[in-house]
C-alpha cells in the first residue's frame, strides 16, 4: 500500500472516530439535562458511564494522530488536519465533563427529591424552558461543527458558530431574570444559584464548540480566525 493511500485511509478512520466521539458528547447533554429535570438517578449514572466512553475515545484518536504524526509525517492539510484532530478531541472532551457536572448535580438532588428545574420558580418565570433551549442549541451546534469539519467546509464552521449566540443570548435573559427574583424573593436563592449555575456550564459549552470551529477553519484554510468575539 503507498504512504498516501495509507495516510488517506487512517485519516478515515480518524474522521469516523471524531464523528462517534461528538455523537456521544451530544447525547449525553441531552441525558443530563433531562435527568437533571426528572431527577433520575439512573440516567445520570448513564452519562457518567458514557463519559467513559468519551474519554476512552479522545485516547484513542489521539494516540492514532500521534502515531500518523510520527511515521508518516503530514505536510500542508493532512498535517493542519491532524493537529485539528487533537483540538476537537480536546474540546470535545471538555464538553462531556459538562455533562457530568449536570449528571452529578441530578444524582444529588435525587437524593433529595428536589430540583430547581421542576420548580417554575414563578408562573411568569419557566427557567426550565430556557436551559432546555440552551441545551438543544448546543446538542444543534455540536452536530453543525462536526459536520463541516467532516465536509471541510469553513462556511459551515462559521455559521456553526454563530449559532452561540443564541445560547448567550437565553443564559444572558436567564441571568437577568434570575439577579432580580433572588433580590424580590430571598427565600429563592438557592434554587435560583443552582439554575444559574446550571447556565453557565451550557454557555460555556457554546464556547468550546465555538473553539472546534476555529480549528475548523484552520484546517481548511490556515489561518487563525476569532469567532464570536
Amino acid at each position: 500500500m503507498s504512504t498516501r493511500k495509507f495516510l488517506s485511509e487512517e485519516l478515515s478512520r480518524l474522521r469516523h472516530d471524531i464523528l462517534l466521539m461528538s455523537a456521544k458528547a451530544e447525547e449525553n447533554i441531552g441525558k443530563a439535562l433531562t435527568a437533571l429535570r426528572t431527577l433520575d438517578s439512573e440516567l445520570a449514572k448513564e452519562v457518567r458511564t458514557s463519559d467513559a466512553e468519551v474519554d476512552a475515545l479522545q485516547h484513542k484518536i489521539d494516540d492514532d494522530a500521534a502515531y500518523l504524526l510520527a511515521t508518516q509525517q503530514p505536510v500542508a492539510r493532512d498535517l493542519r488536519e491532524i493537529v485539528t484532530v487533537f483540538k476537537i478531541t480536546g474540546n470535545l472532551e471538555r464538553i462531556g465533563d459538562y455533562a457530568v457536572h449536570l449528571a452529578r448535580a441530578a444524582k444529588k438532588l435525587a437524593k433529595k427529591k428536589d430540583s430547581p428545574l421542576k420548580m417554575q420558580l414563578t408562573a411568569k418565570f419557566p427557567a426550565q424552558e430556557y436551559l432546555v433551549k440552551m441545551a438543544e442549541t448546543g446538542q444543534l451546534m455540536i452536530r453543525a461543527a462536526t459536520a463541516a469539519f467532516l465536509t471541510h467546509d469553513a462556511q459551515a464552521a462559521r455559521e456553526a458558530a454563530a449559532i452561540d449566540s443564541k445560547i448567550d443570548s437565553e443564559h444572558k435573559e436567564l441571568t437577568e431574570k434570575i439577579l432580580k427574583l433572588m433580590k424580590k424573593n430571598p427565600d429563592l436563592v438557592k434554587s435560583a444559584l443552582e439554575i444559574l449555575q446550571t447556565s453557565n456550564q451550557l454557555e460555556r459549552l457554546g464556547d468550546h464548540i465555538t473553539n472546534i470551529c476555529e480549528a475548523v477553519i484552520y484546517m481548511i484554510e490556515g489561518t487563525h480566525e476569532e469567532l464570536n468575539e
